[in-house]
């Protein structure tokens, strides 16, 4: 779901992948649970016809994400690497942090691309929020539930 109204900040893959999968739930999916549901209706009483709610549901589900991408798309914001500087951290920056004696790599991303497990942290996230226009050797607090976290900024590519 978006959380926010505002831009949606998206690298150009991730704008592409929209797109595809908004395409193909419009020319694939949609028509496809539509078929589904035509005949599940052809088999009659339709409040015991599982196949028919089951349908139903499906097809709530794929008009509902129809809107919510058409919605990112319309507020896309493309992230351009060429337009980064490495002296001040921003959306699409790759930065190296010193935390407790151990170095990490992030990527700040949109919220849409956010993957922790892989290093990708949103703008919007607690951590991203607080690196946001910090320079190297900067020092940041920043409280997270594991408690309070210090981190030195070693570099910003």
């Amino acid at each position: 779901m978006v959380s926010q109204p505002g831009p949606q900040y998206l690298s150009k893959e991730k704008y592409q992948q929209l797109q595809e999968e908004l395409n193909k739930l419009v020319t694939i999916t949609i028509p496809l649970i539509a078929k589904r549901i035509d005949d599940a209706k052809q088999m009659g009483d339709l409040s015991e016809n599982a196949e028919y709610q089951t349908a139903r549901e499906e097809m709530a589900w794929a008009q509902s994400r129809i809107k919510e991408i058409g919605y990112i798309l319309q507020q896309a914001q493309i992230i351009e690497d060429g337009g980064l500087t490495h002296d001040v951290v921003q959306i699409g920056s790759k930065i190296i942090v010193e935390t407790n004696g151990k170095k990490k790599e992030y990527t700040i991303v949109g919220a849409q691309e956010a993957d922790p497990l892989t290093g990708k942290i949103s703008n919007e996230s607690p951590l991203g929020v607080a690196f946001l226009g910090k320079k190297g050797g900067d020092r940041i607090h920043v409280q997270v539930p594991a408690g309070n976290l210090e981190y030195t900024i070693v570099g910003i590519e």
